[in-house]
């Protein structure tokens, strides 16, 4: 409780009274805007090199600074741990995605209080505080309206959120979030974008703190879909880049690098690392293939610049208050460019979940569709080693390619303009730059919490006029990702790569640690990895080593796992009751797939208890999922029917012939297993079948990756079936909508992939 200064006596005559002190920022105390970029790799933003248009952080950089050697944990979660707290991603138990949280302290998927949020330390301090975008530091099965919302922004010190959970969402009908509860998006998806959307909201939360107090400083969060896979910009940016990658990555990437030179980005003594042997060359693609890679890479290039378009208006609005000129403006990206699309590229990523990709032939003749609402489109790995020139490797792996990302700083006139800096910085560093630049101190207690010491140190004197002369501050960085290590200290770098499964050909993801190779770089001359002196030093290699031992001891790294497959196939604990009929409510938030009742090929029963008048009949009694894969119970035309979408491939219908007349009625679907991948589905109305037809394949792993869950009485969207239009809202009355599960599930292919790989 607050100390009270005042005096009290025996009635207010002889009293004198006093209030608690309110947080009031420093005089002068900059706003900061702390955008994050998802999945952009060093060479992707036109200031780096790269030839996608970003005018927008273009115009940034050259009124600040460009860190040519910032780093990242190499993966989405973790980063953002580290870039909101200023400490190490393990000792936020954020080792890997909050997705793959397993039990282990440095892995729970659950920051710890005593890791105090820059939201918290900012609030505390006098600031308004606002998250828009991806959050993705909740554990998924915590996503959902019915949890305590805990990890949720409002209780990690934001005042307000607007955004979604998770990795990743459909940029036309995302899974929105307001604050603390879910809502669909603010318009249909022929006029909507989920960045021009984020960026509307950035602009009203700060009008709505300006029409209040004109001069509480702000910290603004905005953290984009973009870009992350599915790589969905307006029509109008895909249009624009058409024909631009024409000449495939190889030409891309070399057209690339000397840019980068040209920009003082690296010597002209760097070389530029080898395209590994599992990218193939451009030119031994046929023409077909080229076709569909030019088209995954106009789609992504259309994206960013969209983004960079949306931070523009953001950036117009703050400009138009008076206040860029005193706006901390920080640009990051969370990790190096994505090879999640695999070779070939992918037009859904919920199918490699279902081991069953696209082929080029399908994906050519869905050419047209690329980069729209009925794809989840991700670009293949040659395009992700263009985008992370001239680095070896990518996300989720800690060679450069993975960790060492683009990020811009500017501040009015505080900062060198237009300048290039080459000490070593790292995600954890932002935090205690942003509180130095800000003269705000780190609190030793966040809301009677003390604190833990923060692993980052601030980098505000590198970003100074005279700053390229300033001795690098942060000299050891270990680093961990899914078994992959590495450890940076005074410039040297040893790092090691262990496989998360059989993807490349150079090594056994089952090997034991202890027998991995480390490699050893000098990168003050050669940031590219591209000369192992680890051969003629191997001392230097041991006492760097032992060094990263000691950091994983220190920071919850151990113990070493890089069982993706596992962690997805054994999740947290469930600590809710078994139970076999689970219970939907009309109009209520999406239930996530995760704590959904899981269907997925077995066999089941969707009861339905309703009612319908004269009038219209038509909507939908129970859903999960999108255009993308799902499944979807509705009534149309007057007539039961359900659609099995497998993720997109391919629907799958049953549809009554008789329209359901006036009163209350009971609509049944019944899918029965067989013993392949399919099996029989049947509708029954009042006790008697009214249609039957097979389902050849039901979902096997995982109905869609865009985080929409189970809906009653209503679609997210876009929509599961054909013939109708999102949200199809029922406009009877459901009087009780339950899913029986009737038997196991018989068969879970990411299950035996990962028996399969445990036992090589």
């Amino acid at each position: 409780m607050a100390e009270f200064r005042g005096r009290i006596g025996r009635d207010w005559r002889d009293s004198v009274p006093d209030w608690p002190d309110e947080p009031r920022a420093p005089d002068g105390a900059p706003n900061v805007v702390l955008v994050v970029l998802d999945d952009v790799g060093f060479a992707q933003l036109s200031c780096y090199g790269s030839d996608i248009a970003t005018p927008v952080i273009d115009g940034l950089a050259a009124r600040g600074v460009r860190l040519a050697n910032f780093h990242t944990t190499g993966l989405c979660s973790p980063t953002r741990a580290c870039l909101l707290t200023g400490r190490n991603h393990h000792r936020n138990a954020m080792g890997r995605v909050a997705d793959l949280a397993v039990g282990y302290p440095g892995y729970w998927g659950v920051p710890p209080r005593e890791n105090g949020f820059l939201s918290e330390i900012l609030r505390e301090a006098g600031y308004a505080t606002y998250c828009v975008g991806k959050w993705h530091l909740t554990p998924e099965d915590a996503t959902n309206v019915a949890g305590a919302r805990d990890t949720w922004p409002l209780a990690r010190g934001f005042d307000r959120w607007y955004g979604f959970h998770g990795g990743e969402t459909h940029q036309f009908v995302p899974a929105l979030f307001e604050d603390s509860h879910a809502r669909r998006p603010p318009r249909e998806l022929d006029d909507y974008h989920l960045s021009e959307d984020l960026a509307d909201r950035s602009i009203e939360f700060l009008g709505d703190l300006r029409a209040v107090d004109p001069t509480r400083p702000f910290f603004l969060y905005l953290a984009f879909g973009a870009c992350h896979s599915p790589h969905q910009p307006p029509a109008r940016w895909l249009e624009h880049y058409r024909g631009r990658f024409d000449a495939g990555w190889d030409a891309w990437r070399e057209e690339t690098f000397a840019r980068q030179r040209a920009l003082g980005l690296f010597a002209d003594t760097v070389a530029m690392s080898a395209r590994p042997a599992w990218v193939r060359p451009y030119d031994e693609l046929d023409e077909r293939e080229r076709r569909v890679a030019a088209r995954f890479m106009e789609a992504y290039a259309g994206f960013l610049s969209h983004a960079d378009e949306q931070l523009g208006r953001v950036l117009a609005f703050i400009e138009g208050l008076a206040e860029l000129e005193n706006t901390l403006v920080v640009v990051v990206s969370d990790n190096g460019a994505s090879a999640e699309g695999g070779s070939e590229g992918s037009i859904n990523d919920v199918r490699l979940t279902n081991l069953d990709p696209a082929p080029t032939e399908e994906m050519d003749r869905r050419l047209d569709e690329i980069g729209g609402p009925t794809t989840h489109n991700n670009y293949p790995w040659g395009w992700t080693m263009a985008g992370n020139t001239p680095f070896r490797r990518w996300k989720r792996e800690v060679h450069q390619g993975g960790v060492c990302d683009p990020c811009v700083i500017t501040l009015g006139d505080r900062l060198e303009a237009g300048a290039i800096r080459h000490q070593f910085a790292h995600a954890i560093d932002l935090v205690p730059t942003i509180l130095d630049l800000a003269g705000v101190a780190a609190p030793a207690r966040v809301a009677d919490t003390p604190q833990s010491p923060l692993d980052g140190v601030s980098v505000a004197a590198v970003l100074a006029p005279g700053g390229a002369e300033v001795p690098e501050r942060h000299e050891t960085q270990y680093f961990e990702m899914f078994g992959s290590r590495a450890i940076y200290h005074r410039g040297m770098k040893a790092v090691t790569f262990h496989p998360v499964g059989p993807l490349y050909d150079d090594q056994d993801p089952n090997a034991a640690f202890d027998d991995d190779v480390w490699e050893l770089y000098d990168t003050r001359v050669d940031p590219t990895e591209t000369h192992d002196l680890a051969p003629a030093r191997p001392e230097e290699v041991a006492a760097l080593v032992a060094r990263w031992w000691r950091e994983a001891e220190a920071n919850q790294v151990l113990p070493l796992d890089n069982r993706v497959l596992w962690a997805l196939v054994h999740p947290r604990p469930d600590r809710r009751a078994p139970r076999e009929r689970f219970r939907y409510f009309p109009g209520g938030a999406p239930v996530p797939e995760p704590v959904a009742v899981n269907v997925r090929n077995r066999s089941h029963a969707i009861e339905v208890d309703l009612e319908v008048g004269e009038g219209p009949r038509d909507g939908v009694l129970l859903a999960l999922g999108t255009a993308l894969g799902g499944f979807s119970l509705h009534v149309l035309e007057g007539r039961p029917r359900y659609v099995h979408n497998l993720y997109g491939t391919e629907r799958h219908v049953v549809y009554a012939d008789v329209a359901l007349s006036p009163g209350r009625h009971e609509v049944v679907y019944r899918f029965d297993k067989d013993d392949g991948p399919g099996g029989t589905g049947t509708i029954s109305v009042d006790g008697v079948a009214v249609a039957s037809g097979p389902i050849p394949r039901f979902t096997p792993s995982g109905f869609n990756g865009t985080g929409v869950g189970v809906t009653c009485g209503y679609e997210w969207g876009p929509p599961v079936g054909e013939g109708y239009v999102a949200p199809f809202a029922f406009p009877g009355t459901i009087h009780r909508c339950e899913v029986v599960t009737l038997g196991p599930v018989v068969r879970d292919p990411l299950a035996e992939l990962e028996a399969i790989l445990a036992e090589q």
